[in-house]
Formats: structure tokens, sequence, C-alpha cells
């Protein structure tokens, strides 16, 4: 993957596909080898679809102590400048969704519209990961046994039903392979989402919005996704039946078509 310079850092990533721009933003200790093929390539018959690692991930600058959602955001915002790229409709998942949030509010020009998916803002009716996933999850992670990470990871933030598709393990093990993510980065990126609060300010936000979530997700509950759409002003909410984490895994082509569709209305 290239790297551009994107305000005082460097930031890899990657453009393909045609049409209006979509910058897609990647969630906690994820890559952009997480987005698959099965995602994004019903995406690139609409769009010049941007993934990119944060930093402290992949080629991108390495990670100096602490970040913030908001710093993640004023990145995301650069590599827009670093592309030329005067506005994009916004993808963001996860961690990503709450890096979306940032960049709306503060660039509302930028954003054509906005896509929120498996994501959190704060305030009330919101909900972090619960503390038992998220002891087991960091029990996983600091006993520096990678395989019993990975599979904590793979069994969180998928469903229940998914998780016994081997095919989709092989998968998330390859991507680790190529693309690991350090653990320290991982923690201060957790730290980040744990102190992102939007719920007060989302009433600001006037592009068109799409929320999307999975009932099954332990990362997030579903139930954030209704705090979000409550909270920005003609959201569109969609909820994936049984789907975990990360929904557009386990539904990639039903996940694709709610964006396409979303930027098609809005055009």
């Amino acid at each position: 993957m290239p790297r551009v310079r994107a305000g005082e850092i460097e930031l890899d990533y990657e453009r393909s596909g045609s049409g209006p721009p979509l910058l897609a933003i990647m969630g906690m200790s994820g890559t952009s080898l997480h987005w698959r093929e099965p995602f994004l390539a019903p995406l690139r018959e609409d769009f010049d679809v941007i993934v990119y690692d944060h930093r402290g991930v992949g080629d991108s600058s390495p990670l100096q102590g602490a970040t913030s959602i908001v710093e993640l955001a004023q990145d995301a915002a650069a590599l827009l400048d670093a592309l030329g790229i005067d506005s994009a409709h916004v993808l963001g998942i996860s961690m990503g969704g709450m890096i979306a949030q940032e960049l709306a509010l503060a660039h509302p020009e930028r954003v054509r519209t906005l896509t929120l998916g498996c994501t959190y803002s704060g305030g009330e009716g919101s909900s972090l990961t619960s503390p038992q996933v998220l002891q087991r999850l960091t029990e996983a992670m600091m006993s520096g046994e990678q395989m019993l990470a990975l599979r904590a990871a793979f069994e969180a933030n998928i469903s229940p039903a998914a998780a016994t598709d081997g095919r989709l393990y092989r998968e998330l093990l390859a991507i680790a392979a190529q693309r690991a993510v350090a653990v320290p980065v991982i923690m201060a990126q957790m730290q980040a989402c744990m102190a992102h609060d939007t719920s007060s300010r989302l009433a600001q936000l006037t592009m068109p919005t799409l929320v999307i979530h999975g009932t099954a997700d332990e990362m997030l509950p579903v139930q954030n996704a209704s705090a979000i759409a409550s909270r920005v002003p003609g959201a569109q909410l969609e909820i994936l039946d049984g789907a975990g984490h990360l929904f557009f895994w386990e539904q990639p082509e039903r996940s694709a078509e709610l964006i396409r569709a979303h930027a098609a209305v809005h055009a």
C-alpha cells in the first residue's frame, strides 16, 4: 500500500473502484485488510473506495504514546486533504464509527453521507463492552499467547453462529499473520474509545446518516444503534438480525447494498 503525508504523520492507504469517494474508517485493533473482498467488491462498483491504516498500524507512522478519537479524526481529515478530496461519503465501524462522528462534527461540509456501523456515542442509553467480555479479551491479549488472543477476539466479534465457520477464522488468522497490530496500540485505542462521548452534539449533524448494527453484537450492544439514531436528525436505522459485531463479515452483500442505497438516495 502507498503512503501519504497526512498532517504530521504518514498513513498507508489504498484506493480502488470508481465513482464518488467513499472513505472507510476501520475500528479498534483492525487493519485495512479486515474490510475483506466480499464487502469491498460490491462497493467498488459505485465508489472510489479509500481504506487506510490508523497511526500505529501497518505501514502508517508509529503511535507515540496515547491517542484520542479526536486526533484520529484529524488524521482522517488530513488524509482527505492529502488525496485532494474535498468531500466524501464516510463509513466508520466500531472505533471507526466514533472517528467518523468526530470527523462529521468538525468538518460537516466534507461528509456527503455518513454510515455508522456497530458503534457508540456515549451518553444515556449507550453501553460499552461488558466487563465480562472486556476481561476475557484483556486476559487473552496479556497472556502473550497470540493464538489465544486471536481466538478470543474472533469469538467476541462474531455471532455464535458464525463462530463455527472455520473459513472465517482462518481468514482472521491470515490477516493477523500479514498485518498484526501491537498490543500497546490496541490498548491505546481502547482508552480512546472509553473517553469518547459525542452524545450531546449529534443533533448538530445534518448530513444523511445511516446506522447499522447486529443484534448479536457482544463488543458494543445493539442498544447503541437506537441511541445514536435517536440523536441524529433523520437518521435511518438498520438492524441486522443475528449478526455480531463484524456484521460486514457475516452479511457482506447486505451490508454493502445498504451503503450503496443510502448514498444513491442522497446523491
